[in-house]
């Protein structure tokens, strides 16, 4: 669906995309990076509102820059809220839609679909002046979903929501990918990430840190040492069997907690043993968690090297 092939992006003397290469497909994908990295530019990029200085963008195989063919099977949710604040949603959504070339009665009836698709129910007709962060966000997901597009993009459509109307919207997203669009969402809350996509693109600094699967993301860098921690009920005999595997490369005990802290190298091979020992039946082994096993660990890692 989207395609950056070498492209690069640069307001003046400072360089905000550099020679960027990498596929979005249909499904839910995240754009990670910190601020300034370059996220914005990427998206403004993707919808046509910028033209890269080198390379090129591809949208369904064509340049979005000022092509009709191309925006009218977009929809965009800018970071910044930009609502006639007087306007009921209704009165927003649908004025858009009639901007955007759907007659009078077919507008009508699309923004009331949209509306109820968020979650706008009972609330169409207040202003927007006095609705919640959680509902102008809704609005404008709304006014992306008007022209029923195959492409929309989300500059941090996070940001400011409860963590009820977060999980709500995405559902919404879950829905609207499942449908087979392609979502791309821009965030830095990487927990909330972690639970709405494995399909990530990493920017730092202008650059491409990494794109694709987060597990296979995670595979790349198994080669460092990966904290596991285990709980268990007689830990210093367990302990004892662990620290004779040849990929385990520290143990520690806190007796108090009944824990084992370790640092292991090639953690899939590792976890297989410890699932054999579980099924043994020999030591009384609780659980364990690795606190190196999760988006923020990568991220962490990736930006720090």
């Amino acid at each position: 669906m989207i395609e950056f092939i070498n492209a690069s992006r640069w307001y003046g003397q400072v360089i905000g995309l550099n020679d960027i290469s990498c596929k979005i497909k249909p499904g839910l994908t995240a754009l990670l990076g910190q601020n300034g990295a370059g996220k914005s530019t990427l998206l403004r990029l993707a919808t046509g509102q910028l033209r890269p200085t080198t390379g090129q963008v591809l949208m369904f195989g064509e340049a979005p820059f000022a092509n009709q063919n191309v925006l009218k099977r977009i929809g965009y949710c800018p970071e910044i809220d930009n609502f006639y604040e007087n306007n009921s949603a209704r009165e927003f959504v649908q004025f858009l839609a009639e901007i955007s070339g759907l007659g009078r009665q077919k507008a009508k009836e699309r923004t009331t679909e949209v509306l109820h698709s968020v979650g706008i129910i009972g609330y169409e007709d207040k202003k927007i002046a006095g609705y919640s962060k959680g509902m102008r966000q809704r609005v404008k997901l709304a006014q992306a979903m008007i022209l029923d597009p195959d492409v929309i993009l989300l500059d941090e459509p996070l940001n400011g929501l409860d963590p009820v109307s977060r999980r709500e919207y995405i559902d919404l997203l879950h829905n609207l990918a499942l449908g087979g669009k392609t979502i791309v969402v821009s965030s830095h809350i990487l927990y909330e990430v972690e639970s709405m996509t494995k399909s990530i693109v990493l920017l730092h600094r202008g650059r491409l840190l990494a794109e694709g699967d987060l597990r296979v993301i995670r595979g790349l860098i198994d080669k460092y040492p990966h904290r596991v921690r285990i709980v268990a009920g007689k830990p210093r005999e367990l302990a004892a069997k662990l620290v004779s595997m040849s990929n385990v490369i520290s143990v520690s005990i806190d007796k108090v907690l009944s824990t084992i802290n370790l640092e292991v190298k090639e953690p899939d091979q590792f976890y297989d043993l410890l699932g054999r020992l579980t099924l043994e039946g020999e030591f009384d082994i609780h659980g364990y968690s690795s606190p190196d096993n999760n988006l923020e660990s990568v991220f962490e890692y990736l930006v720090g090297a």
